[in-house]
């Protein structure tokens, strides 16, 4: 097993510019387009093994640019002419795989008519094997519907190139070792195996031995929260909790805000609150019907909801831009994950706020998070917390569900026409537009929504009627 180092690049401006590696004029002009101005660190010690057809083990954090870091390497390995499944890519849960096929998506512009499909558990089978009659190049999807389709034969990998194990560490938890293997087992012998991680469990060198080929080893340490997250300590009592998560809300009313609970009971908890005082706050959490997950997932990162309360596994893979503010209203027992879950705001060089409540039971955590951070924590009086601002924080946008999406042909341009071309709406007005499946998704500003909904229900998108309703709390 050879080892890779992040730095074995003659210069240090060499090292993180995507034109120092083997790709398309047109995947590098993509790349521009997209905002990848330089390589992450995982990015910049994965990639050149990788495009030399290297096995590789990564081990990088969510947030760090691994998806891109495989997405190129499959891409640079895929010929579009040959509609065949040449890329297999697994994830742990149907977030992940969500979030991944989109970056593939958005990464392939470069080349004409790639066809990712996501197969997940959590979905009808029907409209899978329907999709994959119709071929595709790459398939993304969990452990246990890739070997439903295996078993019916309705998914084929004889032409596969590229296996991709995103997040193992995450799939050995969730206990799919077996059902990992199985699906190597029946991939070709000759093809190119890329493994990424957040930690290096034992699990994963056996994964490795079993179906691995000499492969490079990657690590990049965690980038712990810098100085652009402010972070601040608040002791609380039990009882009190809750009620402080409103006040921390009402005093800095932040945007977004994702607060991480550390059981489902505490989430369901927080948000029956949140929502009883006026706020606009939905829960994630593991038993939540898949539509429901999407819609919740959509909500947030369109802003149409101002506060997200997530366990840490409902969280992960989750990648939201520009959080104003992360709150741990319960410490959590690992360190690592307290350097995860605030590492979620101030990304890109924006500031972030990470707030923090603990009681006298936690203060044992909270001692281990400083070890790691190397630092003392910045401890604050909740009196000193005091409303600023009118009333409970409400979002600037609203989300409208229109039923239809991809397989009607939908796209996110006859959404942004039917509400500005036919219905007169100003660009600003409408904001993020998400197309399924079977649904699609468009924030409007809050004060159009009613009548924006009312107005599409009367009118066509693409020329044909829908049916739109406003998604409320």
């Amino acid at each position: 097993m050879t080892t890779a180092s992040p730095n074995a690049s003659p210069t240090a401006a060499s090292a993180t510019d995507f034109s120092q590696l083997p790709l398309s004029p047109a995947t590098l002009a993509n790349l521009q387009q997209l905002g990848y101005l330089a390589m992450t660190p995982i990015q910049a010690a994965s990639l050149p093994p990788a495009l030399l057809g290297k096995d590789i083990i990564a081990q990088a954090k969510t947030g760090s640019g691994k998806t891109a870091a495989f997405a190129l390497t499959l891409l640079a390995n895929l010929n579009p002419r040959r509609f065949a499944v040449q890329t297999l890519v697994l994830c742990p849960t149907r977030e992940l795989a969500d979030q991944v096929t989109t970056e593939i998506r958005r990464l392939a512009r470069a080349e004409d008519n790639i066809k990712v499909v996501t197969l997940c558990g959590g979905v009808p089978l029907r409209g899978q094997l329907a999709t994959l009659e119709h071929g595709a190049h790459i398939v993304v999807g969990t452990p246990g519907r890739l070997m439903d389709h295996l078993e019916r034969q309705s998914l084929q990998l004889d032409a596969l190139n590229t296996l991709v194990l995103d997040e193992a560490d995450r799939m050995l938890d969730m206990g799919f070792f077996d059902d990992i293997v199985k699906v190597a087992r029946q991939c070709p012998k000759e093809r190119q195996t890329l493994l990424f991680s957040a930690t290096y469990p034992e699990g994963i060198a056996k994964l490795a031995a079993q179906f691995m080929r000499d492969p490079v080893t990657v690590k990049v340490e965690a980038q712990h929260a810098g100085g652009q997250i402010e972070q601040r300590w608040y002791q609380v009592k039990d009882s009190e909790r809750l009620h402080a998560v409103s006040q921390l809300l009402l005093h800095f009313r932040p945007a977004s805000t994702l607060a991480f609970c550390n059981t489902k009971a505490q989430c369901r908890d927080l948000v029956g609150v949140l929502q009883a005082q006026g706020f606009s706050a939905l829960a994630l959490f593991g038993e939540l019907e898949q539509r429901e997950r999407d819609q919740v997932l959509v909500r947030f990162a369109n802003k149409s909801c101002s506060v997200l309360v997530a366990t840490d596994v409902a969280a992960r893979g989750l990648d939201i831009a520009s959080l104003a503010a992360v709150i741990n209203v319960d410490v959590t027992p690992d360190p690592e994950v307290h350097i995860h879950r605030i590492g979620r705001t101030g990304r890109a060089g924006e500031s972030g706020l990470a707030l923090n409540l603990a009681s006298m039971d936690e203060m044992g955590y909270v001692g281990r998070i400083e070890q790691l951070q190397g630092r003392e924590s910045e401890w604050h009086e909740l009196a000193e917390l005091t409303p600023t601002g009118k009333g409970p924080l409400v979002p600037p946008m609203v989300t409208l569900h229109i039923q239809g999406g991809r397989k009607e042909k939908i796209r996110p341009g006859d959404v942004l026409g039917a509400l500005t071309a036919d219905l007169g709406y100003t660009r600003e007005q409408v904001g993020k537009i998400n197309v399924n499946e079977w649904s699609t998704y468009v924030a409007v500003d809050r004060d159009i929504a009613q009548q924006a909904a009312s107005r599409l229900n009367d009118g066509r998108i693409k020329g044909k009627s829908v049916k739109v309703r406003v998604l409320e709390d």
